[in-house]
């Protein structure tokens, strides 16, 4: 009954597939961002300058003690209404030639919701960066304090001593909580279906408002969410597996 709205007739996506797309492209640009700044935000945290701890941690707390709802609207309000209409980047795609159309249409979807899409992945990638942030901080922590005294002991200055010898040791207790938080991201990215982002939630909310067919709708948006969320799940562990062997064997 749903199956014309996953695919259509002539083989197009249908609206749920196009949602799940949406979600698709809005996670992988949210864990980018997430990453950056988590990545910033935990070395900040970790940093021997008092300054940095302060900033880094100002973020983190700012943004894990507000609402994501609270958040979306401060960022929608102000980003795609004061500042997306200065940088003109929607305006400059309607213009753009149409190779450059079609590469944006792949990595961000419908050209008349950019200005919402792009402020939706900042916001989301802002709140979830706070929590790699910690991630990242307790993985450098996991590292035995031994370590650093190795590393100086030899000679590294700071920067070789994180990047040669912590990290890779960090990151192997950050995979399982990193892949975690991407599929927080995943979940948490229908929460911009109230800024009309047509994501998998969004379009499911669309759909049963003209179908009625709730709990069938409803059903096949779960699953979907499933899917996407156990396939992640299943390649963190993979990793995760292989990480383990290469530093075992």
């Amino acid at each position: 009954m749903l199956g014309q709205y996953l695919v259509r007739a002539d083989g197009g996506p249908g609206l749920l597939l196009q949602g799940l797309f949406t979600t698709l492209r809005l996670t992988c640009w949210s864990a980018v961002i997430a990453l950056f700044l988590g990545v910033w935000a935990g070395l900040a945290r970790t940093s021997p300058s008092l300054y940095l701890r302060l900033v880094g941690s100002t973020y983190v707390e700012l943004c894990r003690n507000l609402p994501p709802l609270v958040l979306i609207f401060l960022c929608y309000f102000f980003l795609a209404d004061q500042i997306a209409p200065t940088i003109g980047l929607q305006d400059a795609l309607r213009t753009a030639p149409d190779t450059v159309k079609a590469v944006a249409g792949v990595l961000i979807g419908r050209l008349d919701q950019v200005d919402a899409f792009v402020t939706a992945a900042f916001t989301l990638g802002l709140y979830e960066g706070a929590y790699v942030a910690e991630i990242v901080r307790g993985g450098i922590r996991s590292v035995d304090a031994g370590q650093w005294e190795a590393g100086r002991a030899q000679g590294f200055p700071r920067f070789g001593l994180m990047v040669f010898i912590i990290m890779p040791q960090a990151v192997r207790n950050m995979i399982p909580p990193l892949a975690g938080q991407i599929i927080s991201t995943i979940k948490d990215s229908a929460i911009v279906s109230v800024i009309s982002i047509q994501e998998l939630t969004f379009q499911g909310m669309q759909l049963m408002a003209t179908t009625y067919l709730t709990m069938e709708v409803w059903t096949c948006v779960a699953l979907l969410y499933f899917v996407l969320t156990f396939s992640c799940s299943m390649g963190a562990a993979r990793l995760e597996h292989r990480l383990r062997r290469s530093y075992t064997d």
